[in-house]
């Protein structure tokens, strides 16, 4: 590893300790705290060890200590695992038809886990409106519950909404509240939807779905060719990105956190520049502002190492989750009217995606 590398992957160790010369960068009348400049430094090596994975260098792909120890999400959202078998397994697979594509997109988020898709499929074949029955989907997650298995992520609190819902399993609840949603016509009242906003707020009307759950679920159906939002138009904190944001500044000065993730978005370019970082972007794509929202999260998990004394709103000591490396091949696929998926298979050095 060169000089230089080594550098930009071991800032809370060793560039702390030194005494930087360069301010901060005027965001008045908010005032940023020494984790700020943490945040861009963050979002700039775990973007680099995403790529140094993706171009297959041996593991650790980063020589950080704390992001080599704990898990942490990528820069950009659609590149977690996750959200690429979302994308690649769920969104984009036949039919395309709204109904199709929206019932398929909410199921598999309402419980957020690839193994519970995956079950489902095995159980019941083919999963789609077309074939779904409640009392079948039940039996096999009810069944999976009796056995102790887990078919919910742990990325997410989902409201259970059993006593309102007259359930007295939470899944029963989130699958009526689906095929609320679908004999509500839903999918075709967000294809004329005129912006993400509108969108979020039709998800946001029923019931158990709250602010950040209506903005995760509005992104992901923006990911189909159901809507084609921009993803700078609009933006929802969550709870992690507040403690993220009350760590990265002293005082908002009046601004909102949604303000706060608006400006960082806008500035990206000028604050990576004012820290002599390299950060290689999604292929010519920036980071939008759901990954500046997940970074303001991710960087309040990474900041109870680094700056244990700078204490956020939610007061957490530390990272429960560490990283266990996944060696196996990375495939990537993002939405193909982001005009990216032909970059990912072209020479390296001809596809550098550098913001300019």
């Amino acid at each position: 590893m060169s000089n230089h590398d080594r550098q930009r992957t071991l800032w809370p160790i060793e560039q702390d300790k030194r005494k930087s010369t360069k301010k901060f960068a005027s965001l008045a009348p908010a005032q940023p705290s020494v984790v700020y400049d943490i945040y861009w430094k963050f979002a700039a090596e775990r973007q680099a060890a995403f790529f140094r994975r993706f171009r297959s260098e041996p593991y650790p792909w980063s020589n950080d200590e704390i992001i080599a120890t704990y898990k942490f999400t990528n820069a950009y959202r659609a590149s977690d695992r996750v959200s690429q078998y979302l994308i690649r397994k769920v969104i984009y697979r036949e039919p395309q038809s709204s109904h199709e594509v929206f019932f398929r997109t909410i199921l598999f988020k309402l419980f957020n886990k690839i193994e519970t898709w995956e079950l489902l499929e095995s159980e019941l074949g083919e999963i789609s409106y077309d074939r779904y029955s409640f009392e079948k989907y039940d039996r096999v997650l009810t069944a999976a519950m009796d056995r102790k298995q887990s078919i919910y992520s742990a990325a997410y609190i989902m409201p259970s909404g059993s006593r309102k819902q007259g359930s007295t399993k939470k899944h029963r609840s989130h699958l009526g509240l689906l095929q609320q949603m679908m004999e509500d016509e839903v999918p075709d009242q967000i294809t004329i939807c005129k912006s993400m906003r509108e969108a979020f707020e039709l998800l946001l009307s029923y019931p158990m779905i709250g602010d950040f759950l209506a903005y995760q679920y509005v992104t992901d159906l923006n990911y189909s060719e159901l809507c084609d939002f921009s993803e700078m138009d609009f933006v929802v904190p969550g709870p992690g990105a507040i403690d993220g944001i009350s760590k990265c500044f002293k005082s908002l000065g009046g601004l909102t956190e949604t303000d706060i993730i608006k400006l960082v978005t806008e500035r990206q370019c000028e604050e990576f520049e004012r820290l002599g970082l390299e950060f290689e972007s999604l292929w010519g794509r920036p980071l939008q502002l759901i990954d500046c929202q997940n970074l303001f999260c991710e960087v309040s998990k990474y900041s109870r190492v680094s700056h244990p004394k700078v204490q956020g709103v939610a007061n957490r000591t530390r990272i429960k989750q560490k990283y266990k490396p996944n060696t196996n091949d990375l495939p990537l696929w993002y939405p193909p009217k982001w005009g990216i998926n032909d970059r990912i298979g072209a020479n390296h050095n001809e596809s550098k995606g550098k913001l300019p």
